[in-house]
């Protein structure tokens, strides 16, 4: 998988339809999706319960492009392995969600999966800069992790900035959750973010049945980032 800086956008399957996933999949990604996001929380580091490893092992074969996997658990170094087995390309997790950073990046790169490091919205920047040698992707949040829906934090996007320039020309993404709409994106896309997660965004309107909702929804986000 090449380094690429271009605008991606990555559905958040946490907004489909959960009875219906490898079908919601197939339809938003024929619809122009470059990733699909999956958001494990575990109810203890963040206030929800969502999928497992059995979950993204079977969707796996239902994904063509790149399965992103954001764990929001803790602690979460004994699940790394079972989540890389299930074919996750990116693994990110948290850079609260655990006291030994170095060891957990690495056993990410040494499970065959790309490593990224998630920071919540009161996290400074500053918390990711002795780890960029060994991160392939910086994900920002930009709403307090636990549940779709929510309201974008405006005060994030100086913390992207300060991301670009600290990641200078190394090949690492900066990623957006939270609150990703056409108003917002451009925001942080501009601020130098290459990967904007979309649940709510992207699903709304459309369905398995009624799909192109979901390209137009997409297709409004990169149009808005572009202008």
């Amino acid at each position: 998988m090449a380094f690429d800086r271009s605008l991606k956008i990555a559905p958040s399957i946490l907004s489909a339809d959960f009875a219906n996933f490898g079908a919601e999949i197939q339809a938003v990604e024929a619809q122009g999706a470059d990733w699909i996001h999956v958001d494990v929380m575990d109810g203890h580091f963040v206030p929800n319960i969502t999928f497992g490893p059995d979950t993204c092992k079977a969707i796996r074969p239902h994904i063509k492009t790149v399965m992103d996997v954001h764990l929001m658990i803790s602690p979460v170094d004994a699940y790394i392995d079972a989540f890389a087995q299930a074919g996750a390309d990116f693994i990110t997790v948290h850079v609260e969600a655990g006291a030994h950073m170095h060891r957990t990046l690495q056993a990410i790169r040494s499970a065959g999966a790309k490593a990224g490091i998630a920071l919540n919205p009161g996290t400074p920047a500053s918390a990711v800069a002795p780890f960029m040698d060994l991160v392939d992707l910086v994900c920002v949040m930009t709403v307090n992790p636990g549940f779709g829906g929510q309201k974008f934090i405006h005060s994030c996007v100086e913390k992207v900035s300060d991301l670009r320039l600290m990641i200078g020309d190394r090949p690492v993404h900066i990623e957006i959750d939270g609150g990703v709409t056409p108003e917002t994106a451009p925001l942080v896309h501009a601020a130098g973010a290459d990967v904007l997660v979309a649940g709510s965004a992207v699903f709304k309107g459309g369905s398995v049945v009624d799909s192109a909702p979901y390209g137009e929804n997409i297709r409004a986000i990169k149009a808005a980032c572009k202008a």
